[in-house]
């Protein structure tokens, strides 16, 4: 099946740096963030002259009191909890077109290192409170300590973004010109879970985030044709989004980036998810608009079941990463008075954020199915096959592959990968099974490949397969880790590790051997990966005669004794 989208035509995309195509206008001033925390503001105007300053400062020499960074020749991680100044360090660097890796918070030493070395991060800007994991990642990968600057804060020794943005003004640095950039030029590197493995790191262009950005603004013109944009009752007019998602996650990094860069938009900022800090600032800021990740819904809901907050100022919710059960979108749907529904879609890294987009209100393009995941976004292409190659039909499913220019080119450092994911014809398979509706609607059959979703994060199964079999003690000769029930919502899987013993294995008690393996997993992954499915002993892992581990076996025995079991 061969489906192409419902809009118009985009129109061609120049080749252009995605700053200047942001902020190359005539904008009015308004407050573009607060801090949820300190309630600190800047307005548009503030935020373009503390980066523009910042990437002054990065390209100063050190003989200057910047930060020296060589065009061309740079790699920057960011390792920070959500803040102001991340949002200005990544728009100096795209001034500089020097690119940039985001690094989760959540990793542990091992993930971390892995991120380093792939990256080939030469300097890092890092939370306060990551310093000490930070040096000693980097001492790891031969990344000079002196590299090593504070995003926001302060640390004993180390110089911060906001040191070198006041050396910068206190010195009077010249803003460097903003550099042009071409549609294949790296923006960044966002780390993306693979069928084998650590994560892959995939490349972002300026010119995949043009193209993104440009799907998002025919989008919203589809919207108004049949809904006329909405009057919002907050101090400045505008609408007021919550900005919890991780920043160095896709969903978050576009939306609270880029797209509210689009129109004037302010953007709450608040570090880490906390469902009741999130109540209690929805009435203060007047917020309007929330994207969420499905795995916080539920504490969300219940949260103002027990705080009763005014919600009177929410208009919509969004909704990405992972497929939000219909019945949670009902009841976020009516949460508030004036809510009008949830906005949702399908995407991925290597989308840049979306390939489909469901609205919040339906109509005119957008025809309301419960549990779809809308309608192909303009610009792109897509193709529904068989297992055997052959076209899927109407309401068949099957794997699906998309093209467009928001297609990112491939993974970094792993030509391997981007050979198996990027096939011909330019083409890019998704690993996910969709079956299309005669009206061009997608809907999420399930997961070709491996990769699980916990929290909206992709989780590898191979990945945690090669931490096990890491385990110092050599415990155990096979393992395989698959999706089991047990997550937030009835879609949810969580890993559940299969282990079969060594000789040094057999010589413990099976409670040790587990306890163990727990431990060492916990220690070098980061939360959501850990095995809460459990890890189970046996003899053998089975495998079909091409020795690929046969993890649907594994999870159907699963379910079926937790099912039985559930009975008596």
């Amino acid at each position: 099946m061969h489906i192409q989208p419902k809009f118009a035509p985009l129109p061609p995309l120049p080749d252009i740096n995605v700053h200047s195509y942001l902020f190359d206008k005539d904008l009015p001033e308004y407050t573009a963030q607060i801090d949820s925390v300190t309630g600190h503001r800047r307005t548009l105007r503030q935020f373009l002259d503390r980066a523009r300053d910042g990437a002054a400062a990065l390209s100063a020499p050190s003989a200057q009191g910047g930060a020296g960074l060589r065009a061309g020749d740079e790699m920057v991680g960011i390792l920070s909890h959500n803040c102001l100044d991340y949002v200005a360090l990544i728009h100096s660097l795209l001034v500089l077109t020097t690119p940039f890796a985001l690094l989760s918070f959540y990793s542990t030493a091992y993930e971390l290192t892995h991120a380093l070395r792939l990256s080939k991060a030469t300097c890092l800007f890092v939370a306060p409170d990551l310093v000490s994991l930070a040096q000693r990642c980097a001492k790891e990968v031969g990344l000079p300590q002196d590299k090593i600057y504070i995003l926001e804060g302060h640390a004993k020794g180390k110089r911060s973004y906001h040191d070198l943005v006041v050396t910068a003004r206190k010195r009077k640095i010249p803003r460097p010109s903003i550099r042009p950039a071409v549609k294949d030029t790296l923006a960044y590197l966002v780390f993306s879970s693979g069928t084998t493995g650590l994560p892959k790191a995939v490349m972002i262009t300026h010119g995949n985030l043009v193209c993104a950005l440009a799907q998002y603004q025919a989008v919203a013109e589809a919207v108004f044709a049949v809904y006329p944009p909405p009057t919002y009752a907050t101090p400045e007019g505008i609408p007021v989004s919550l900005a919890f998602l991780p920043f160095y996650h896709t969903f978050g990094l576009h939306m609270f980036n880029f797209r509210c860069f689009l129109a004037p938009t302010t953007c709450v900022v608040v570090p880490k998810w906390n469902a009741e800090h999130v109540l209690r600032i929805i009435p203060k800021y007047k917020i309007t608009f929330i994207s969420l990740v499905p795995s916080v819904v539920q504490p969300f809901l219940d949260a103002q079941k027990r705080l009763k907050s005014d919600l009177s100022s929410l208009v919509s919710f969004g909704s990405g990463a992972a497929y939000l059960p219909p019945r949670l979108a009902e009841e976020l749907a009516r949460i508030g008075p004036n809510t009008t529904g949830v906005a949702e879609g399908y995407g991925m890294s290597e989308t840049v954020r979306s390939s489909s987009v469901r609205p919040a209100l339906p109509g005119g393009l957008f025809r309301p199915r419960v549990g779809s995941a809308g309608i192909l976004l303009p610009g792109m292409e897509a193709l529904v096959l068989r297992d055997d190659g052959t076209h899927a039909g109407v309401g068949e499913p099957g794997e699906l592959l998309l093209k467009g220019e928001n297609i990112v080119r491939g993974y970094w450092q792993n030509e391997k990968a981007t050979r198996e994911a990027f096939v011909e014809g330019g083409w890019m398979r998704t690993g996910d099974r969709f079956s299309v509706d005669q009206d061009g609607m997608f809907f999420f059959e399930d997961r070709a490949k491996d990769i699980l979703k916990v929290s909206g994060m992709q989780v590898s199964p191979t990945e945690i397969e090669s931490v096990l079999m890491a385990q110092p003690d050599k415990l155990i000769k096979d393992a395989a880790v698959a999706g089991v029930s047990g997550g937030r919502t009835s879609d949810e899987k969580v890993p559940r590790a299969w282990v079969v013993l060594s000789s040094a294995g057999r010589k413990r008690s099976k409670a040790d051997v587990v306890r163990a393996l727990d431990d060492w997993t916990k220690e070098h992954l980061s939360k959501y990966k850990w095995l809460r499915g459990g890890i189970q002993i046996v003899d053998a892992i089975p495998k079909s005669p091409t020795g690929k581990v046969l993890r649907r076996q594994l999870q159907d025995e699963y379910e079926k004794r937790a099912k039985a079991k559930a009975k008596l």
